[in-house]
């Protein structure tokens, strides 16, 4: 009997090898090549499944009809926010997370909104349907309308699909289906990329809207090749610690609408629950201002979010650490740096540790202002005043640079009650903000100067 065949497969680009790599030929990844067994050839016979949509003629791009693509909102105000209003027909949805976060429990509240104005299938292929209606029964959903199949064959799904004819359809988990066109196991990464493709198909060809489930890798990236995220229309990531009641669903790519876009989530006992004023969660309740605590502006996507930025120094040894919880470590050592050059403020021999509250993880530079002023604050033990606010990008030379649309982000601060902002001078507003007293710096210095008199 002859041996089978091995190939090696990339995760991240999906290109084959015949030899074990330790670099992708194709893309370079290092450590990225799987060994799995080739697939046969599909030869020349017509595959029914591959059916795609009718094929266009070519046409100019200035004679093209194009308006807008209609949205259906799935009842989870959050959900619909970062899906950018809704789901749209033939659209796919890959949404992956670590498990428990409340992937499924999401979707099949969102499931249970739009059976009441479509018709919609739920296929799980990780649980029984009587232990998909044993997690209904506990969200007090009441699912009269939600078809449910347990399967995880590809081509018996696209039968039910073809039969039940939905408009909107969950498939939980892409992980865990397989196609009889191909020899190797489910989760491979020919099957995980087949099954994809084929679903995609179905959708477009079709209107059905589908959701992809997908498993998340240790290191938190979704499960499979990388380009099963190139064949999706949006990827969206569940975030947030199990041990906590938040959660949050970030948009990584949307062909449909804004990315970087979050929702915020509240776990309770009957589910997942949109949280109105997330900026709550991000800000720590103190009797009195703490030294080490500042407040900055960030902005997930079109929404800004007040997040307390908290910062320790302590007295270090030979060695002192540098360790930040939601921020980038590299960036706070070149803060520190800055800090003491430009500003007088050494830290050369303490161990400075930085956190933003409430799991959040702020990438973009308008924070590197309220860092500093919290590091300051923490190491002269002097609190910042009660109701200030401070945001904005540092550079190597010390000067304080502008951050985008810091109208809105002093707006959305006057109208949480705070009523001091220190911010860079080309984010100072033409008008006053009635309840904020601003106070526009241009470099590093001035600001804690000005703070140390306020």
């Amino acid at each position: 009997m002859a041996k089978d065949k091995t190939l090696y497969t990339c995760r991240e680009c999906g290109g084959t090898n015949p030899k074990w790599l330790g670099k992708c030929p194709h893309c370079g990844a290092w450590n990225s090549l799987d060994e799995g067994v080739a697939e046969p050839s599909a030869g020349s016979g017509k595959n029914r499944f591959q059916s795609l949509a009718r094929t266009q003629p070519v046409a100019t791009l200035s004679e093209i009809e194009a308006t807008e693509v209609d949205r259906v909102p799935t009842g989870q105000e959050e959900l619909d926010r970062v899906l950018g209003g809704g789901i749209v027909a033939g659209g796919v949805v890959l949404i992956g997370g670590d498990p428990g976060i409340g992937k499924s429990t999401l979707l099949l509240q969102a499931l249970d909104a739009l059976s009441t104005r479509l018709k919609v299938l739920y296929v799980t292929g990780e649980e029984s349907g009587a232990q998909v209606a044993l997690r209904s029964r506990r969200l007090g959903l009441a699912g009269t309308k939600v078809r449910v199949l347990a399967e995880i064959q590809l081509e018996r799904i696209q039968a039910a699909l073809e039969s039940e004819q939905p408009a909107f359809c969950v498939i939980d988990s892409i992980q865990t289906l397989y196609s009889d066109q191909l020899a190797s196991a489910p989760g491979s990464v020919a099957q995980v990329r087949e099954c994809a493709a084929q679903l995609t198909r179905v959708a477009k060809s079709t209107g059905v809207s589908i959701v992809l489930v997908g498993h998340v890798t240790k290191e938190g990236a979704l499960a499979g090749p990388r380009v099963l995220e190139h064949i999706v229309d949006t990827v969206l990531y569940f975030e947030g610690d199990t041990h906590s009641s938040f959660r949050l669903v970030r948009a990584i790519k949307n062909r449909f609408g804004a990315v970087n876009e979050i929702g915020v989530f509240a776990m309770t006992e009957r589910g997942l629950k949109g949280v109105s004023n997330p900026s709550a969660i991000f800000l720590s309740t103190h009797g009195d201002p703490v030294p080490g605590s500042c407040v900055m502006v960030t902005l997930e996507g079109t929404r800004p979010l007040l997040v307390e930025l908290q910062a320790l120094v302590d007295a270090g040894g030979p060695s002192p650490r540098r360790l930040s919880v939601g921020l980038d470590r590299d960036r706070l050592a070149m803060l520190l740096a800055v800090l003491h050059r430009h500003a007088g403020v050494a830290c050369f021999d303490q161990d400075v540790f930085v956190n933003a509250v409430g799991g959040v993880r702020i990438g973009e530079p308008a924070a590197d202002l309220a860092v500093l002023l919290a590091i300051q604050s923490s190491l002269r033990g002097r609190p910042l005043p009660r109701g200030f606010v401070a945001f904005g990008e540092v550079g190597l030379a010390g000067e304080v640079r502008p951050a985008p649309r810091g109208l809105e982000r002093l707006k959305e601060a006057a109208k949480l009650g705070f009523s001091v902002a220190v911010v860079p001078k080309a984010n100072a507003p033409k008008k006053p903000i009635e309840g904020l007293t601003i106070h526009p710096v241009e470099r590093i210095e001035q600001a804690i100067d000005l703070v140390r008199n306020l």
